[in-house]
């Protein structure tokens, strides 16, 4: 085979494994402004999210600024963007730099599908303290699934928050249920159709 065939013969492969090749869906971005609790005392904080779809899963990258510098946060996602919060789901944690920004990479379904399925609560395990008061009996639900939409952040610690100037309110938004108050969130949006319901 001449060079001239081999050559035509490789982008004519190249172009067929191109039209062949899985595409990502189109990437969907929005902004957390920050939470009313926390408005006097960090003005500034902020957002951006990016969620990237990759078929059997979604990426979402959370840069956060205006926060305060060295400082762990929880990120959330929530059933409505504010109290009661409704159902909501652990995502992961933020810990921000020197600059006060932070960035966090996750990966899981962040979409239109995003959901909390419940056929039939059953008494959940006491691992913590407040595991008991949060989890007394078994609880059914009129709707079996509940769609969560919405993004929330909250300080890790309420000795963050202290910190920061603002209120030291315990909460139950990190992983052992005595975070600090909520930083960010997704209000900015319909309380019925948050966010992550724009991704398909």
């Amino acid at each position: 085979m001449s060079r001239t065939s081999l050559l035509t013969s490789l982008l004519a492969c190249s172009a067929i494994l191109a039209l062949s090749s899985p595409v990502s869906a189109k990437r969907f971005s929005f902004d957390m402004p920050v939470s009313a609790g926390a408005a006097s005392c960090l003005p500034n904080a902020t957002a951006h999210v990016t969620i990237t779809p990759h078929g059997a899963t979604d990426e979402m990258h959370v840069r956060a600024t205006g926060l305060p510098p060295n400082t762990d946060f929880d990120l959330f996602v929530i059933q409505v963007p504010t109290a009661p919060f409704g159902f909501s789901w652990y995502q992961g944690d933020i810990e921000t730099d020197d600059s006060g920004v932070g960035n966090g990479d996750f990966v899981g379904r962040f979409s239109i599908e995003t959901t909390v399925i419940d056929p039939n609560t059953t008494s959940a395990p006491v691992v913590f303290p407040t595991d008991a008061a949060s989890n007394p009996a078994p609880l059914d639900l009129t709707a079996p699934s509940i769609q969560t939409y919405h993004l929330g952040l909250w300080f890790n610690r309420p000795k963050d928050a202290a910190k920061a100037g603002c209120p030291s309110t315990q909460t139950p938004f990190n992983g052992e249920h005595n975070a600090g108050i909520q930083v960010l969130n997704t209000a900015n949006a319909p309380v019925d159709f948050g966010p992550l319901r724009n991704v398909k």
